[in-house]
């Protein structure tokens, strides 16, 4: 017999929970082999990944830079499609290279498909995201 099916609230939930207690591994495996994650409000080079492969690239490469320690301010908004859920959240961390902490607002609309995620179209702060990319891309070039 067969387990059953994680619903898309169990998915964004494991996926919230994995983000903190999960290797960057673990977060990417709750992804479709296929994934689209769009985010529209964010520097032209990241504003989509196509594949679970490049997911799991770009989470491994941050994650010598972006050490979370809490998600936080969680709700999940179900929607009439059972596929589909909006989820507002937060991120609170630690910038490694120089140990400030810091907090990532987002609300992401997520498409849930036997279990794992298909698309997410993510949306956070944009000022916050823009400074922890500078620091990012800081501490890369300095290397």
């Amino acid at each position: 017999m067969s387990e059953p099916v994680r619903t898309t609230r169990e998915t964004i939930e494991a996926v919230l929970r994995t983000i903190i207690e999960g290797t960057r591994d673990d977060v990417a495996d709750l992804y479709a082999e296929d994934v689209l994650i769009t985010n529209p409000f964010v520097a032209e080079g990241l504003r989509e990944s196509r594949g679970n492969e490049a997911l799991r690239t770009r989470m491994k490469s941050f994650a010598q830079y972006l050490d979370y320690s809490e998600v936080k301010n969680v709700t999940i908004h179900e929607t009439t499609d059972p596929q589909v859920a909006i989820v507002e959240f937060t991120v609170a961390g630690t910038l490694v290279p120089t140990g400030e902490a810091f907090e990532l607002a987002s609300i992401n609309v997520v498409r849930v498909v036997d279990g794992l995620i298909v698309e997410s179209r993510d949306h956070s702060d944009g000022l916050t995201a823009a400074r922890l990319m500078e620091s990012i891309q800081a501490a890369a070039a300095a290397g």
